[in-house]
């Protein structure tokens, strides 16, 4: 059996591969783990910088609860009109500082405030709600910004909106104005760290533009999708302001939606998306359906994204929307608006009225019930949230088709919202 004999050489060689493969493998699992070290100190990082900003958040959010207890108040308030800036055609903000003095309370980004216009020629005051339009880190005013509603498309001899009207030929620098405290459900949380989309279109850029606002000046790192949906550039309200966002932000993700852009709107510059709002352009530029989503548009906008939003699988409780006046979004039949077969008749009785009739379900409240049949409730913003048309309850009960924005006492009831589960008495 013959042996073969490595020379020195050979062996040498064959001992400086083998220190230099070891070498390399221990260069590659030095570079692995100061690569999992890195890594482990970067997620370590963001998660103290998501701490810190969650617990900044809640320590802002005891403070302005704190704040707003102690500066709130209760009815009507005297407000001055300070300034009024032109936004776009027929929008107009408004500037409104306390005619005490006094502090304001902060408020919550999508609330509203609820207005008592005295409008000439008009038997009694008009109640309207207007979302405020900017942050709440403004302690000296409120802003509103509000848009001329011109007749509907299909009556063009109707009148145009009262209250919007009102504020915008009759309202200047000086005059004063009752108001009433901040309030309503639709709201930001600001505390959360959850990736969110804020969706507006037209005037509805109000409320969601006071998140956006918010989100910005407290410099968060949350993820933010803005969508505003417009017919052109002639309708594109604090356009400046928004480009502005945009450049200054990488966690904001602008996009300006014109229907019918004008020629010399530019797309690219003054827009991103020649087409409606809608879940379909969601789909295609989101990453998933895992955000959180307020909405606030014209009714037909706002009934089409939740609806398709829901069937695109996003959980009920992550999208929040403003409702104001009747039926903004389509409410769901509750068993007292359904017949039933061989079931008791229900009836509503107004007493003070003195009439009592049979609840047909054909009425969207309440409200509207008693006005088909000419019995006058007063009555303001019509979705549950100005408080004007709160009735007291003698007998019976009544469920609500949304949540209100004011929850009255217990024994009364918001009749713009409400509809009879049983024989009802109202003081109306």
């Amino acid at each position: 059996m013959m042996t073969t004999i490595l020379s020195p050489t050979v062996i040498q060689s064959a001992g400086v591969m083998i220190v230099g493969a070891v070498l390399i493998q221990l260069v590659l699992m030095l570079a692995s783990s100061f690569r999992r070290l890195a890594y482990d100190d970067e997620r370590e990082r963001v998660a103290l910088i998501n701490l810190r900003y969650r617990t900044d958040a809640l320590l802002v959010e005891s403070k302005s609860e704190r704040n707003r207890v102690e500066f709130s108040w209760n009815g009507f308030r005297k407000f001055e009109i300070h300034r009024i800036v032109s936004e776009a055609k027929d929008i107009n903000s408004f500037y409104l500082a306390p005619h005490d003095g006094r502090p304001l309370p902060p408020f919550l980004p999508g609330q509203y405030l609820t207005f008592q216009l005295k409008i000439p020629d008009l038997g009694k005051p008009l109640v309207r709600c207007y979302s405020l339009s900017d942050s709440p880190n403004h302690p000296d005013y409120y802003r509103v910004s509000i848009k001329k509603v011109p007749p509907p498309r299909n009556a063009p001899e109707a009148p145009p909106g009262v209250s919007s009207s009102f504020f915008h030929e009759h309202l200047n620098v000086g005059d004063i104005l009752d108001v009433k405290a901040p309030s309503g459900h639709f709201h930001l949380h600001a505390a959360k760290d959850n990736p969110i989309v804020l969706i507006g279109g037209g005037i509805g850029i109000t409320p969601v533009l006071s998140m956006l606002n918010t989100l910005c000046e407290a410099e968060s790192n949350r993820e933010i999708w803005f969508f505003l949906g417009l017919r052109n550039g002639a309708e594109h309200p604090m356009k400046d302001h928004l480009q502005a966002i945009a450049l200054q932000h990488d966690e904001v993700n602008m996009n300006i939606c014109y229907s019918d852009p004008e020629e010399h709107d530019i797309e690219g510059s003054d827009y991103q998306h020649k087409e409606r709002v809608s879940v379909e352009l969601f789909k295609r530029l989101l990453p998933s359906n895992n955000y959180t989503f307020y909405i606030c548009g014209p009714p037909p906008m706002m009934e089409m994204v939740t609806a398709d939003l829901k069937s695109w699988g996003v959980p009920d409780e992550e999208i929040h929307y403003e409702a104001f006046g009747p039926a903004t979004v389509k409410r769901t039949k509750t068993v007292a608006e359904v017949p039933v077969a061989g079931a008791a008749a229900i009836n509503v009785e107004f007493s003070r009225s003195g009439a009592t009739l049979p609840w047909d379900g054909d009425a969207e409240s309440l409200l509207d019930f008693a006005e088909r049949n000419g019995i006058d409730i007063d009555s303001g913003c019509r979705a549950g949230n100005c408080g004007t048309c709160i009735t007291a309850i003698k007998s019976g009960d009544i469920t609500y088709n949304i949540e209100p924005g004011s929850p009255p006492e217990d024994g009364s009831c918001l009749t713009c919202i409400s509809i009879p589960k049983s024989d009802l008495t109202l003081d109306a």
